[in-house]
Order: structure tokens, then C-alpha cells, then sequence
């Protein structure tokens, strides 16, 4: 079975909620709320070793806004979790696999590769 892979942004999907966003990336980043965001992407588009990884890891990935998915995983223990955060889908059920914490420390997009490759094998 081929393992489901979550990234949960520390944003919101609405386009101005992801304009402000886009100004504070770039204004002050190091005040910026989603490091996930600031892992995988540049100030105008995703990174290029990013990309590439993303295209060849053999897990399906799924990249969703906070609202998205607190809107689409009703639960209450997933109503709990802080963002950002990268979450592995076993069965019915949603595990962290990278959580915001953990991600806070990683300083570098190879380092989330080399993390998730470590997680996922």
C-alpha cells in the first residue's frame, strides 16, 4: 500500500490571508508562522530540490492549507494539532511524522529531505 503523506501549512487558503503571507515571507521571515513554507518554497515559487524530491518519492503526497484541513479532518484530536506540521495517513488514521516543533529546528530544505527520506524508509 502506498503510503499518504500530509503537509499541513500554517496558513490559510484564502487568496488575501495568502497575499499577506506572501509580504511577511518577504518583509520579515524571520517572523514568519509557517516553516514549512519557508522549507519548501522561495519567495515566488517552490524550491527546485524540492520539486524534484517531490516528484520521484514514491509516497503520495497531499500539501493543504490549516483551514483545509480543519475543515476536512473534523476530529477533535486533529483539531489539537499545531501547524505546521507533516502527518503520515495510516489507515484511517492520521500520525505526525514531522511536527511543528521538529520542523521549527530544521534549518534547510535538504534537511526535510534527508528527514523525510529517514522517516519514510
Amino acid at each position: 500500500m502506498e503510503k499518504v503523506i500530509l503537509f499541513v501549512y500554517n496558513a490559510n487558503s484564502e487568496n488575501w490571508s495568502k497575499y499577506l503571507d506572501f509580504a511577511h515571507k518577504i518583509i520579515s521571515p524571520s517572523t514568519y508562522s509557517c516553516g514549512l513554507c519557508s522549507l519548501t518554497h522561495g519567495n515566488f515559487s517552490e524550491k527546485k530540490i524540492w520539486k524534484t524530491f517531490r516528484e520521484t518519492v514514491s509516497s503520495k503526497m497531499v500539501f493543504l492549507y490549516k483551514d483545509e484541513f480543519l475543515g476536512k479532518y473534523k476530529d477533535e484530536q486533529y483539531q489539537e494539532f499545531i501547524f505546521p506540521i507533516v502527518l503520515e495517513q495510516k489507515k484511517n488514521k492520521l500520525d505526525p511524522l514531522i511536527e511543528s516543533e521538529e520542523l521549527k529546528s530544521i534549518q534547510s530544505v535538504e534537511n526535510l529531505i534527508e528527514n523525510l527520506k529517514a522517516k519514510l524508509s
